[in-house]
């Protein structure tokens, strides 16, 4: 068996001890600060990680509910207008139908006043036609000099008598 001697043993052991020295004095903290480091970066890394999924959750639901808001705010808009057709024909309607009764209206009263007219002029051309058979039936009937003398004389026996 080999046995190390203890000069080798003793002068590995030192080195041990100075290696050991130096690694803690210069090395382990520059190390461990820097696995503290990453390992600090990987956690925030993961919380940030989280508060983005949280954020896009929250995004989510918000544009799900802008969403909503939209198709009611859009309803609300087609119903408004329907209700503004509806009431825009309605009224268009009814100023058609007023119109359309003042028309007939005054058609009626033109045609009434026309027909007037048209009356009281047949009752002129009446007047006037029933005036000239008259005078010609007179002219005939006078034409001789006694039946001129018989109706001056019927005229004043009439006159008389009232």
């Amino acid at each position: 068996m080999i046995e190390p001697g203890i000069g080798l043993l003793f002068w590995m052991t030192l080195t041990f001890i100075i290696l050991l020295f130096l690694l803690a004095k210069f090395a382990w903290k520059p190390i461990l600060n820097a696995v503290n480091d990453r390992e600090v970066t990987i956690i925030d890394a993961l919380n940030q990680a989280k508060l983005a999924k949280q954020e896009m959750a929250q995004l989510k639901e918000d544009n799900e509910r802008i969403l909503r808001e939209a198709r009611a705010e859009r309803d609300g808009i087609l119903k408004e207008a329907r209700e503004m057709k509806d009431k825009i024909v309605n009224e268009a309607k009814e100023r058609a139908k007023v119109e359309g009764e003042k028309m007939i209206a005054a058609a009626r009263q033109s045609i009434q006043s026309e027909k007037n007219a048209a009356m009281a002029e047949i009752k002129s051309q009446i007047g006037t036609l029933s005036v000239n058979i008259a005078e010609n039936i007179l002219r005939e009937k006078l034409n001789n000099d006694g039946a001129q003398n018989a109706l001056v004389e019927n005229i004043l026996n009439k006159s008389n008598l009232n």
